[in-house]
């Protein structure tokens, strides 16, 4: 990390035990993104509640670059198991953070849409036309909601299309804002 890090403790006395497992943590941190400037863990025991024992809160604040991360995890009885749970959810949030910065992230293809061209409901299929104007056969059985009967000529649908016996065909078929 190019910044030290900075450990906390309110309402309790952190113990070197507890400040050395941070530091390892942190430093594994690192190694999942590697622009970490500023590190800062906060570790509380919030006012005690009748019913209950001490809880360990545990807080990460992360100054990366092009931003900060938070971490704030449920609270747990166990300070090692609250200190793991707060740096497994950091990790995870700075893989994620630096494949967006790298452009890694999943880009969701455009569900294609087409217009109902042809329909036959007494055969049961009908064919759709898509923009670019090809034309891609379907069956009634691809209809979500077997809504065939009430589908019109020039109705818009989303449609997921493969490949036939006789050419494209569409597995499934459904109305646009359905």
């Amino acid at each position: 990390m190019k910044i030290d890090l900075q450990i906390t403790g309110r309402n309790f006395e952190i113990t070197d035990i507890i400040k050395d497992n941070i530091q390892e943590r942190a430093e594994k941190l690192d190694s999942f993104y590697s622009h970490i400037m500023r590190c800062r863990v906060v570790v509380e025991v919030p006012h005690r509640h009748k019913h209950k024992g001490m809880l360990y809160d545990v807080r990460i604040y992360m100054t990366v670059s092009g931003g900060e991360i938070i971490i704030k995890h449920e609270p747990n009885e166990d300070i090692y198991v609250a200190i793991r749970d707060a740096f497994d959810a950091a990790r995870r949030k700075l893989e994620d953070y630096g494949r967006k910065q790298r452009g890694d992230t999943k880009q969701h293809e455009e569900i294609p849409h087409a217009r109902i061209s042809k329909i036959f409901p007494d055969k049961g299929y009908g064919f759709l036309t898509t923009a670019d104007g090809r034309e891609i056969y379907f069956h009634e059985n691809s209809v979500l909601n077997k809504d065939l009967k009430n589908l019109q000529i020039g109705t818009e649908v989303h449609f997921a299309e493969e490949q036939g016996e006789k050419g494209p065909q569409a597995s499934t078929v459904r109305v646009v804002g359905k």
